[in-house]
């Protein structure tokens, strides 16, 4: 199994076009900023690298690939999570297409971690994830996505053929901390799995930035989604920034904290060189345990849980 490191870096905002950064953050970044924030981040010790190809419909990937290159022509050691999006109906060679496609826009040989992004079709394609680990083109493979059940089932395919599943990656903050959630953090533990958390920030909600007051750019996805929510959240921030303040570090790190002490390896996107310098604050934060309680308390007494449309039912605690 792979030694995976205690948080990753997301690259979701790097992306433009369909699905990229303009659409679903309202923001452009150009590609000059985003190698800067990649050398960056090396340097502060971040090497999990985290994309997918539907991140800008591969331009994320492509992005990606021009810093890795670099990194690893100077020795640095990175390692590259992507991910396959698996159509409703299975087409076998499906996977093997994707990841190759995957592949050739970052210019690397192999995936560190290859997951399927959506559980669709889970069995089948767990199949053709084994094939292409046993031709050493994943070395670990995860699931996203995925409900407990689904979760279990892509462990027992991948160990019929030979294998494990080394993670799971899924939405998982302070507001999206309901008991299904929980249950399989705690199977993944007791598994050796890696619980790797996205959204800990709920795209820039959970960050300190934006507020009632500092609304998301309001055409973006992410400001339909969060602007009506920021004033009933606004308790939550302003003790996310409290906190900050107490810590010397950005409020944004408070919840990054908060996942890694709820045993989850977080991904955070990182799009300017100052917010790889503040992750590396967060990730080592250690919260009081009141302080954790507190956090909690508040941000369950909203009623709020996010989940994406693209997730499946969230079971309330």
């Amino acid at each position: 199994m792979i030694d995976f490191p205690a948080c990753a870096v997301g690259t979701w905002a790097w992306g433009r076009g369909m699905l990229g950064s303009k659409m679903i953050f309202g923001q452009k970044n150009d590609s000059e900023t985003l190698r800067q924030t990649f050398r960056t981040a090396c340097d502060l010790g971040f090497t999990l690298w985290d994309t997918a190809e539907v991140y800008g419909m591969g331009e994320s990937e492509k992005i990606l690939s021009r810093c890795v290159a670099e990194a690893r022509a100077e020795g640095r050691d990175i390692m590259i999570s992507t991910k396959h999006m698996p159509k409703k109906k299975y087409t076998d060679g499906s996977v093997r297409k994707a990841l190759e496609g995957s592949l050739s826009r970052m210019g690397i040989d192999c995936a560190d971690i290859y997951w399927l992004h959506l559980p669709n079709n889970t069995e089948q394609n767990m199949r053709e994830f084994a094939q292409l680990m046993r031709e050493g083109k994943i070395r670990a493979a995860g699931v996203s996505n995925h409900e407990p059940e689904q979760i279990k089932l892509a462990d027992r395919v991948l160990r019929e053929e030979g294998f494990e599943l080394a993670a799971v990656q899924n939405h998982f903050s302070l507001i999206r901390n309901d008991a299904e959630q929980q249950r399989i953090i705690e199977w993944c533990h007791e598994n050796n799995k890696t619980y790797f958390s996205y959204m800990v920030l709920e795209q820039g909600a959970l960050g300190g930035k934006y507020d009632d007051e500092h609304k998301f750019p309001v055409m973006s996805l992410r400001g339909i989604e969060y602007n009506g929510k920021l004033k009933k959240l606004r308790p939550l921030i302003d003790l996310l920034r409290e906190l900050g303040k107490k810590y010397g570090v950005a409020p944004a790190q408070i919840s990054v904290a908060w996942a890694v002490s709820k045993g989850t390896v977080p991904i955070v996107g990182l799009t300017k060189p100052k917010y790889a310098e503040e992750l590396a604050g967060g990730a080592v934060l250690k919260l009081a345990d009141d302080e954790i309680s507190q956090l909690e308390r508040l941000a369950d007494s909203f009623g709020i849980v996010s989940k994406g449309v693209w997730e499946p039912k969230v079971e309330r605690k």
